[in-house]
């Protein structure tokens, strides 16, 4: 019997599988993401044609949301006011999270995570000056013209799925989608979109991730094999 002997380097503990994510641009990423880009393009449009005529489930929302504002929940919706967009959302947060996997040693991950960054920020403003969507009018903070989609929500996803693929565990799955949800609810709360702004928006932001992740699957998966310098050098102590 003849036993074949495979180059190939065998799963992480992540989950990381270097064979199958070698077909992955013959799979499940370029449809579900191309699926979602058509969704979102589909409610722009929809939108564009009543710029000023919310739906009706974004009024009955927005009608809720102002029903309870209170002191208490203004202080975190502010903070991830700040957290989400601007020049720290925006520009901050994606550069100190490329710095972190450039000093662990995974600039194929960083360079997906800025790519999948600015091409969602590329999309979501082509978007908003084409949809030209007006904002609620209980809005609460200082924002740019264009409500949909939400660019704050956006860049959540686009941060919480290209995460949890470079670290495909359960309790960074669990953190992301809370904060991106959490993120959702907040610009809604302070009036800065409408619910149907943060849905384009985390859609958006997902299959931006997931497209740009199709070609270089493989390559992350690889990347992820080796171990960090720092954790080879405490091993051999």
């Amino acid at each position: 019997m003849t036993v074949q002997h495979s180059d190939s380097p065998k799963p992480d503990a992540e989950g990381h599988d270097v064979a199958k994510a070698a077909q992955v641009t013959r799979r499940w990423p370029v449809v579900a993401g191309s699926v979602a880009v058509a969704l979102v393009v589909g409610l722009g449009i929809i939108i564009a044609l009543r710029p000023k005529l919310p739906f009706e489930l974004d009024t009955e929302w927005m009608g809720e949301i102002v029903e309870h504002r209170s002191p208490f929940w203004l202080g975190p919706a502010l903070f991830f006011n700040y957290a989400g967009g601007g020049i720290v959302g925006s520009v901050v947060v994606p550069v100190v999270i490329v710095l972190l996997l450039l000093a662990f040693r995974r600039p194929w991950g960083a360079g997906y995570f800025a790519i999948a960054s600015a091409v969602s920020v590329i999309c979501v403003q082509i978007l908003k000056h084409t949809v030209d969507r007006a904002r609620p009018t209980d809005i609460l903070v200082h924002a740019d013209t264009g409500s949909f989609p939400s660019g704050h929500t956006a860049n959540a996803a686009t941060m919480v799925v290209v995460l949890g693929i470079l670290f495909p565990r359960v309790w960074v799955w669990c953190l992301g989608v809370a904060w991106a949800v959490l993120m959702a609810v907040s610009r809604t709360y302070l009036g800065a979109h409408w619910i149907s702004d943060t849905v384009g928006g985390l859609l958006l932001g997902s299959a931006v991730a997931v497209i740009v992740w199709t070609p270089l699957a493989h390559k992350l998966a690889l990347e992820a094999t080796q171990p960090h310098p720092f954790f080879l050098a405490h091993r051999r102590q």
